[in-house]
């Protein structure tokens, strides 16, 4: 797949970002939360990668759900994520090993925003230890797509980065060139599955629905998809999946 230059700059919805807690508030009071009108996990691993400035705190809340109705779940290791993406998806794959050994299965990825970047490019570098990857509205056809407002905390962190490592003044720019960005656009191998919405106030919806992925359109904000009702029902029924 070839990643597209991003479009003119967009302003986003930063206000329907707002409703996170009313979404989580409706999880909360689900039967989908109880386990009730859901198909359970058959033990299998899933391993949650977290996105752009949060770390595995944000997906504390699906992490419990899954392993509470029948699946593996385990934390990514992030803490805040800001790092180079080389460097933080070489760390992943090192969490990836560990995970595989431990389960004695191929992993489901999960990844949030960015955390779906990472996940992707993992699964082109290992796909002997990725069963499938299920991306929750992450910029995967033009990793740069985002409001303005996200754009910024981007350049700020990679100010930070060109500090930390001056000899790769492109980090954190589609001109990185580090392995991540090829194994970013390497062609899918594992099933993916991409979980976008069109009320994203974060990501432009449409860089989330990539040609070569299946895609599941859900309704709510970007950064509670992580909370998101409709969200955790899609997965109960992907992660069974053969």
């Amino acid at each position: 797949m070839r990643e597209l230059p991003p479009p003119v700059r967009w302003w986003g919805r930063p206000f329907g970002e707002a409703r996170l807690h009313l979404e989580l508030g409706r999880l909360l009071l689900s039967a989908t939360w109880r386990g009730d009108d859901v198909p359970h996990g058959d033990g299998a691993p899933v391993l949650l990668v977290p996105g752009f400035l949060a770390g595995d705190l944000s997906l504390v809340v699906l992490h419990d759900w899954l392993r509470r109705i029948g699946h593996r779940s385990y934390r990514s290791g992030i803490v805040w994520n800001v790092d180079c993406s080389e460097a933080a998806v070489r760390r992943l794959e090192r969490r990836l090993v560990e995970v595989a050994d431990r389960a004695g299965a191929p992993v489901t990825l999960v990844g949030h925003s960015r955390g779906g970047l990472f996940s992707r490019a993992l699964a082109a570098r290992r796909p002997d230890l990725v069963r499938r990857v299920v991306t929750l509205g992450s910029p995967l056809a033009s990793q740069l797509d985002a409001s303005v407002l996200t754009l910024a905390a981007v350049s700020g962190a990679r100010v930070a980065q060109n500090l930390v490592r001056p000899h790769r003044p492109h980090c954190l720019t589609v001109r990185c060139p580090c392995a991540f960005s090829e194994d970013l656009v390497a062609p899918a191998h594992p099933p993916l599955v991409a979980i976008w919405s069109a009320q994203d106030g974060i990501v432009r919806p449409s860089s989330c629905r990539p040609d070569d992925a299946e895609w599941l359109e859900v309704r709510g904000s970007h950064v509670g998809l992580g909370v998101n009702v409709e969200v955790y029902r899609r997965l109960a029924e992907i992660l069974l999946r053969p």
